[in-house]
């Protein structure tokens, strides 16, 4: 190895390291800090366990950073996830894909044969795309306007990049010759720079901050935005409210942020700014949800609809099918609308059934 490919490797690892110590240390009880965390850490590993002379190396010391390396792209999809969905929460359901993840790494450490290395570089891509699905999938509900720009100037980089790897060990089988190797850790060092540029940017926009699994802005944050607004935003704001409790906008087909902006008469960015820096949201379903599961709610507790169906109940407040709003009214309530009624009718009334 050069030295100069070892200064690139060398500072590729300082700044990952550096990033994961600072991300850990402010953001561990976030789970997009804890993945974003071990995502770094992997990195690093990639960087000692793919540099020249160690690729054919068996050395017991280098099986834990060549798991952990092979184990990027699952850490990648884990971050992307918890970042980019705010209605990621952490559970064992959403390790399992990481599991079967890391019992095929395990296994082609373990038998050092082609097919389950190709194996795991196929999983690998699979991984990434997901991880890019996760990225794409809330892009137009997302009311926190700069991680709506990192979905593309970070995210997507970092899951080609990603993929690009793993194409460049799958065509070149090991040892990998010095030059591929050199430009390899050039990118994981480029990538590394990125991440740091935009993780001090983060640090100083309170808006992209790390908050914990939810929804809502921290009360603090809220109410120092409720007492500095103007009085053209309170206009706004009383306009938004006659739409969504007067007017019921919530209840339209396919209601979305573009659609009630026409409707206000602003542009796109300064309705989810609104929402987002005076409301407390972070995504435009959540805040639309809020008022559907007002209406479902109320009309669940109503012993003059005790005969209504609860699928048209959920129709007639705006969700478009009985899967999202399940999911929705549960993650609110803590149980299913059917058992939310019958607890609120008594258990002598009669309910209609889901």
């Amino acid at each position: 190895m050069t030295a100069i490919e070892a200064g690139v490797r060398g500072g590729g690892i300082a700044i990952l390291l550096m990033l994961a110590l600072f991300v850990w240390r402010d953001a561990r009880r976030a789970a997009s800090g804890r993945y974003y965390a071990l995502f770094m850490l992997s990195g690093i590993c990639y960087l000692v366990e793919s540099a020249p002379g160690q690729m054919m190396n068996d050395a017991v010391w280098l099986a834990p950073l060549r798991f952990l390396s092979n184990m990027s792209p699952a850490l990648f999809q884990l971050w992307a996830w918890a970042t980019f969905d705010d209605a990621f929460k952490p559970s064992r359901f959403v390790w399992l894909p990481s599991a079967a993840m890391a019992a095929l790494v395990g296994w082609a450490m373990t038998v050092h044969q082609w097919l389950p290395w190709r194996l795991v570089e196929g999983a690998a891509l699979l991984f990434v795309c997901a991880g890019i699905w996760h990225v794409l999938a809330g892009r137009d509900a997302d009311l926190v306007e700069g991680r709506r720009r990192l979905r593309l100037i970070l995210a997507i980089v970092v899951g080609f990049v990603i993929a690009g790897l793993t194409i460049h060990a799958a065509v070149n089988a090991p040892p990998i010759r010095v030059h591929s190797s050199f430009v390899t850790a050039s990118i994981v060092l480029g990538l590394a720079l990125i991440s740091a540029v935009l993780q001090l940017g983060l640090r100083t926009l309170p808006a992209l901050a790390v908050v914990p699994d939810g929804d809502a802005a921290p009360a603090s944050a809220s109410a120092t935005a409720i007492a500095a607004i103007d009085p053209e935003e309170r206009a706004l704001l009383d306009r938004l409210r006659r739409l969504m409790e007067d007017d019921r906008v919530y209840r339209e087909e396919g209601l979305g942020i573009a659609a009630l902006a026409q409707r206000l008469g602003l542009p796109e960015y300064r309705l989810r700014r609104l929402i987002n820096q005076r409301l407390g949201h972070r995504n435009f379903t959540s805040f639309v949800n809020g008022y559907r599961l007002a209406e479902v709610v109320a009309a669940l507790s109503d012993p003059t609809q005790a005969q209504v169906p609860i699928l048209t109940i959920a129709l007639d407040a705006g969700f478009q099918s009985i899967g999202p709003f399940n999911r929705a009214f549960k993650a609110q309530t803590g149980m299913t609308p059917t058992d939310f009624r019958r607890e609120h009718m008594g258990n002598g009334a009669q309910t209609a059934a889901e």
